[in-house]
């Protein structure tokens, strides 16, 4: 019999549950990258954020900072002041910034398929102003009458002409007007 003592616990059984040291570094980067993000914003859309005062302040330093050295040290510290910020909240309403919400990318291609619908029956002006009887419908019928005139007109384009889009452009802005006005 050997007098090596014998352990009962398995070699993997240390007493540590956490994160790998590799999976730490590479929340660490994501963290660094989101504060490079934020430095690019505006003052205003900054304000926004539910940054710490520590935080905005060191992202508008960086936003002021210069010299290659200077931005990259301070684009450090930002990431690691981001650690106790809520990088979800703040990933979500960049993601939202930059991709707009899925709620404004549907009705802006409803208010599209409105448009389109208004150029192309006569019906569909009717239908509108049973919708929204506020709407102004000589100037719902003179931005329809125009857009159709101009459609006409970009049919007969040579090859190279750019088409015009002023009335198609203006009767959608009528349209999102007015459903801006119905949600207020």
């Amino acid at each position: 019999m050997s007098n090596i003592p014998t352990d009962t616990h398995d070699d993997a059984d240390h007493g540590y549950d956490g994160p790998s040291k590799s999976q730490v570094k590479r929340e660490m980067l994501a963290l660094q990258d989101l504060g490079k993000q934020l430095i690019e914003l505006s003052p205003d859309q900054l304000k926004q954020l539910p940054l710490a005062e520590k935080l905005y302040e060191a992202i508008r330093l960086a936003q002021r900072t210069t010299s290659r050295e200077g931005r990259r040290r301070q684009v450090h510290y930002v990431g690691k002041l981001m650690r106790e910020a809520d990088a979800d909240v703040i990933r979500t309403q960049l993601d939202t910034w930059k991709n707009g919400s899925r709620e404004q990318t549907r009705a802006m291609h409803r208010l599209e398929a409105l448009r389109d619908l208004l150029l192309s029956d006569d019906a569909a002006l009717t239908g509108l102003l049973n919708e929204y009887p506020g709407a102004d419908a000589q100037q719902l019928h003179t931005l329809i009458r125009a857009g159709r005139k101009e459609a006409q007109a970009n049919t007969q384009l040579q090859a190279g002409q750019e088409p015009q889009r002023k009335h198609y452009r203006a009767l959608f802005q009528a349209l999102k007007s007015l459903d801006d006005t119905e949600q207020s």
